[in-house]
């Protein structure tokens, strides 16, 4: 990336934005191997919204330092938080843990809250937020409400509380797309909810006494005609910025 395409239109350094990522196996031209990796939608809507994305895939140590020169985090979809962060047994239907991902991404979260570093949690992201606050979670919504068949996303509206950090962003209501079988439960500390599906499953968090740290079920990384949620958190990341 050149040294241009890390300045805005108005001469300002663009905002960079870490965004978590898997480590898994992957196969690309003759190579199958572990790969680090993130759906390129995430890249594609901080970019659009005019931010630098960093990817942060899971490594030993070094968040402070990371902290320190980025303007943003997301915490991006991915699979089941392990119920032992929430002292639950597993439910059968959940998927195998994912310990080292809980373990870094935890670690960037609290970094990111004692900084008071603008942060957007996405689907997992959300539900990681309120688990490491001290909330808990559902682990199976009902089959085919909020997840029907492998890598579908599915379609709803979701009812935003008004005077919220995300009805200021998205107005009273939004048309989102979801993939989760799993759903907040009991509130973590401090966080409140800010958006409903219709048979009640909490689409959104956010904590009212930081500067940006938001939370949503859906994924609006998918929707590039709606970056709204992504010009936030860059308009967040720009105030950091010298």
């Amino acid at each position: 990336m050149t040294g241009t395409d890390l300045t805005g239109r108005d001469g300002r350094r663009r905002p960079l934005i870490g965004i978590t990522s898997y480590q898994d196996d992957a196969a690309w031209s003759v190579w199958h191997q572990r790969a680090s990796l993130v759906p390129q939608t995430y890249v594609d809507a901080v970019a659009r919204s005019g931010g630098t994305p960093v990817l942060l895939p899971p490594q030993p140590g070094g968040v402070g330092h990371l902290l320190d020169v980025l303007d943003g985090l997301v915490l991006a979809g991915g699979p089941d938080v392990d119920p032992a962060r929430y002292a639950a047994a597993a439910d059968p239907r959940t998927g195998p843990p994912h310990r080292p991902r809980d373990d870094w991404e935890s670690s960037l979260l609290h970094a990111a809250l004692a900084r008071d570093l603008p942060l957007l949690g996405i689907c997992r992201g959300m539900q990681l937020l309120n688990v490491e606050l001290g909330g808990t979670l559902l682990q199976h919504l009902p089959d085919n409400s909020h997840q029907h068949v492998p890598a579908r996303f599915v379609h709803h509206r979701v009812t935003v509380t008004d005077g919220s950090r995300l009805a200021a962003v998205l107005g009273p209501a939004a048309d989102v797309s979801c993939y989760h079988h799993q759903a907040v439960d009991r509130l973590g500390t401090g966080l409140q909810v800010t958006a409903r599906s219709a048979d009640g499953t909490v689409e959104a968090l956010e904590l009212p006494d930081r500067r940006f740290a938001l939370g949503v079920q859906w994924h609006p990384e998918t929707d590039p005609d709606d970056p709204r949620l992504f010009h936030a958190l860059i308009t967040a990341g720009h105030r950091t910025v010298h």
